[in-house]
């Protein structure tokens, strides 16, 4: 891995919005719902790989605010295959340090997996290596107005509105910012994920279906940000 990037200058969140379960299943003839269950097994698979490497944060798009509009079938499946794969995943997350903490309004969720995030984030919140964000039911402006709606609900006044008091509100507010957001499939959109974290994030668009998105493209990608300048709006001297 060396050859491919600089282990000293990796970045610290990594945000990837996991996109062409379908279209891989459909190119085999498959059930959309079998692009799924192999999207799952490329997500666990990146999840070692950054904890191996060191990374801090790691947020996976699984399931969008819009997602709510596919057919009920589909919806079903991927609620079912986010219940049955949260719990089974603890040996995993102990074995390898990996704390998971979740993004995204749980009122909508079905009970059982309310009850399994609530439990696989009490049962990892002491572990101190890779942070795995999991965005369910989740979009950037309902995370922004739900917080805002706490702000209000906690009496904020004007003058104790800012970004940190605004940062602070969201889901997890420990999360830092983004600084490689990559999207898989080949579309070229932000999907409404992340969006005040991602406001200086470098992105990066591959063709490859997330199915397809094994951990050496993961590290040719890490090593393409590295090779980027950041200026955060500053002129470079």
């Amino acid at each position: 891995m060396d050859d491919l990037f600089n282990n000293d200058a990796l970045p610290v969140h990594v945000g990837i919005i996991m996109d062409g379960n379908g279209r891989w299943a459909k190119k085999r003839n498959l059930l959309r719902t079998n692009g799924h269950t192999e999207g799952l097994k490329r997500a666990k698979e990146i999840a070692k790989a950054a904890s191996d490497i060191g990374l801090k944060f790691l947020t996976f798009y699984v399931f969008s605010t819009e997602n709510w509009k596919r057919t009920e079938q589909e919806v079903g499946f991927l609620m079912n295959l986010i219940h049955s794969y949260l719990l089974k995943e603890f040996d995993f997350c102990k074995y390898n340090n990996v704390r998971v903490r979740m993004l995204g309004d749980k009122s909508r969720l079905p009970e059982n997996v309310r009850k399994d995030i609530n439990q696989i984030e009490k049962d990892t919140e002491n572990l101190t290596g890779l942070t795995i964000c999991l965005a369910i039911n989740y979009g950037g402006r309902d995370e922004i107005i739900r917080g805002v709606k706490k702000l209000i609900a906690e009496g904020k006044t004007e003058s104790e509105i800012s970004e940190e008091s605004i940062s602070k509100s969201f889901d997890v507010p420990e999360l830092p910012d983004v600084d490689l957001l990559i999207r898989t499939g080949g579309e070229k959109r932000l999907s409404n994920f992340l969006m005040w974290h991602s406001a200086y994030a470098e992105l990066l668009f591959s063709d490859t279906l997330w199915p397809d998105y094994y951990k050496e493209e993961f590290f040719k990608d890490i090593g393409e940000f590295q090779k980027r300048s950041r200026r955060f709006g500053a002129v470079p001297v």
